[in-house]
């Protein structure tokens, strides 16, 4: 099932040119151009596929040993440049600090066909990274239907249940369509009713998602998103400080693991 949704996302690559916010205030688009214009689709293809099968078999079986906190990044490319390849955010600030570790946010919305296409390099991308380097999500909030599932993932968070349910509900809205997402407007209720398919009772679910917690949680990631001056969907944000740009999906994990390796480098020269 991961396989063939990773190939009937790579199949839509060409069409990804922008997702639209529900109100129509924010234009939501992939990287610059799509993967497809900058790689091969076969080549494209099987690396995903590769990529997401040892997902599949890493999830049968053993989970994979934690990368080292000093584990050296596997860099290609040249360096990035600013103003061409990632923004430096004025002012900007990491999403929810630790000590001693960089911070890496994908900002994201469940009902981005780009972001579902993004998800399957994310995630063996991001299993990768050094144990002195911390991941977060964060939704963005664009109102309407963008809004339910931001407070979705939050709600999933809170119960326990976020982390094995986030590639299924993807697959839920963009490969099975048993989800609306944007193609018209999901209930409370039916959001709820997937959950409850992975073992949360839907009426604590429907509880958490109006939440103090959660609507507290939604509220930062919304502050997020505008201090970070993203223009759109999705978007990686390294230490708070670099916006990444990039020509396909690819490249915009290469520029990211480029910044990445100067933020640690930074933090280990202190």
């Amino acid at each position: 099932m991961k396989t063939r949704f990773a190939l009937t996302l790579l199949a839509l690559l060409p069409l990804l040119a922008a997702c639209k916010a529900d109100d129509g205030s924010a234009n939501v688009t992939a990287p610059t151009e799509t993967a497809a214009t900058a790689t091969p689709a076969a080549d494209t293809a099987a690396a995903a596929n590769s990529e997401q099968a040892a997902g599949t078999e890493q999830a049968a079986g053993s989970e994979a040993a934690p990368v080292a906190a000093d584990a050296p990044m596997r860099l290609t490319g040249p360096e990035p440049v600013a103003g061409t390849d990632y923004i430096v955010i004025e002012n900007g600030q990491p999403f929810q600090p630790v000590a001693g570790k960089v911070e890496v946010v994908e900002i994201f919305g469940f009902v981005c066909p780009a972001c579902a296409a993004f998800q399957p390099l994310v995630g063996p991308w991001k299993a990768g990274l050094p144990g002195d380097v911390n991941f977060l999500y964060v939704p963005a909030m664009f109102g309407g239907t963008w809004d339910d599932y931001a407070r979705a993932f939050y709600a999933a968070q809170t119960l326990g249940v976020e982390e094995k349910t986030h590639d299924a509900l993807y697959s839920a809205i963009h490969a099975e369509q048993t989800l609306k997402g944007e193609r018209g407007r999901d209930s409370v209720e039916d959001i709820a009713g997937f959950y409850a398919k992975h073992g949360v009772d839907a009426k604590q679910f429907t509880a958490a998602m109006s939440s103090f917690a959660v609507n507290a949680k939604t509220n930062a990631a919304k502050q997020f998103a505008q201090r970070s001056k993203i223009s759109g969907t999705p978007s990686l944000i390294i230490n708070g400080k670099y916006l990444v740009k990039g020509n396909s999906f690819q490249d915009y994990l290469r520029i990211a693991d480029h910044l990445i390796a100067r933020e640690r480098a930074a933090k280990a020269g202190n």
